[in-house]
């Protein structure tokens, strides 16, 4: 019976929670486990308590969504950004912010951006590939040695070509947000190197690259909806998972899961899209608000990403979660046989060369 309530707890703090996570739909970091709604409330632009709309008397309205909750790190961003473009545009455009999956998955709001039924969206790049197929070499372990290399490129040449590739979407992307380097739990024991890996079941996303890795690596991979992972890990079905920091902790994954190891094995961003449609029809002030607003809320976003991180290690470790420092030339090492592999899993290698040459 204590183990029936812990579930039951346990699926209700899901619902809404971080995407990076992964479902059945479009393959990618996709989390429909929240309502899809939009309430009255919101669609009239009336603010009222726990609701995140902008400023009663802005007269341009951007609804944006997200799979997020309204603590997590991309809805952060988003209200950064909403105070900016307030500001910016002197009262008259906002951002009317809608968490928790109220308008969809990430594939679902994409597309509905792409079609001009929806603003904007703040979702993973795990969709995209099914849409832009270079966004794939993304999801490559060890790809950024860090951060700032991370930053680096996709703030530069690439990223911004990546972006482009989107307007054939009838999207505009507007800039790379921040998800996070992903970790691998799980309750069994401390994971120092990819030997303590071999015959573990790893749920995974339903992401082809992710899945060749881990098994590469001598784990199981196992492809599954993050709606069914926590009662998966309960039962057994799987040892453990992966997902960034952020995720691990404000979804509670250590409290079925004791043991986190940080071997930052893919780096995952976010992409901040608005309907093309939408973006053209600014004037060049507004398109000038829109844009500084935009840039500087992606700046805040990172760094609030990386000071939560930091608070949230010690927040599990207080907890009594065990989290294991590794040895990254290790598990890079081990993880390179992937990138032979890169015409079975049709990924660009010009790309990819492209960004390792960049470090």
């Amino acid at each position: 019976m204590k183990n029936k309530i812990l579930a039951a707890l346990l699926t209700i703090t899901l619902a809404g929670v971080m995407t990076g996570c992964g479902n059945s739909s479009g393959g990618g970091n996709t989390d429909t486990s929240a309502a899809k709604s939009s309430g009255s409330t919101a669609d009239s632009g009336t603010k009222s308590e726990g609701t995140m709309l902008g400023a009663d008397s802005a007269t341009m309205r951007l609804k944006v969504g997200t799979t997020t909750a309204p603590e997590g790190h991309y809805v952060k961003g988003l209200q950064e950004m909403q105070k900016l473009l307030e500001e910016y545009s002197s009262g008259e455009m906002t951002l009317d912010i809608y968490p928790n999956s109220q308008l969809g998955n990430e594939r679902d709001m994409m597309e509905n951006v792409g079609m001009g039924v929806q603003e904007m969206c703040l979702i993973s790049t795990g969709p995209i590939p099914n849409f832009v197929s270079d966004f794939a070499v993304l999801d490559l372990p060890y790809l950024f040695e860090d951060e700032e290399h991370a930053y680096e490129v996709l703030d530069g040449e690439v990223g911004t070509s990546l972006l482009q590739q989107l307007d054939s979407q009838g999207i505009k992307g507007v800039g790379f947000w921040e998800n996070g380097f992903r970790e691998v739990t799980n309750d069994k024991k401390e994971i120092k190197t990819p030997d303590d890996l071999k015959g573990m079941k790893i749920r995974t996303m339903e992401n082809s690259v992710h899945m060749e890795t881990y098994q590469s690596l001598g784990a199981t991979a196992t492809p599954m909806a993050w709606s069914e992972i926590f009662t998966a890990l309960q039962q057994g079905t799987v040892d453990g998972q992966e997902n960034p920091i952020a995720i691990i902790e404000s979804a509670k994954v250590y409290e079925v899961q004791k043991y986190v190891s940080m071997i930052d094995i893919f780096y995952s961003p976010c992409v901040l899209m608005i309907a093309q449609s939408t973006y053209d029809g600014f004037t060049d002030a507004q398109k000038e608000a829109f844009d500084k607003a935009a840039e500087e809320a992606k700046d805040y976003q990172r760094d609030y990403s990386s000071n939560y991180n930091k608070e949230a290690i010690e927040n599990m470790r207080d907890a009594g979660v065990t989290v294991t420092e590794v040895d990254k030339s290790v598990w890079k090492d081990a993880a390179n046989a992937v990138y032979d592999r890169l015409d079975s899993l049709k990924l660009n290698k010009e790309l990819v060369e492209k960004i390792q040459s960049s470090n």
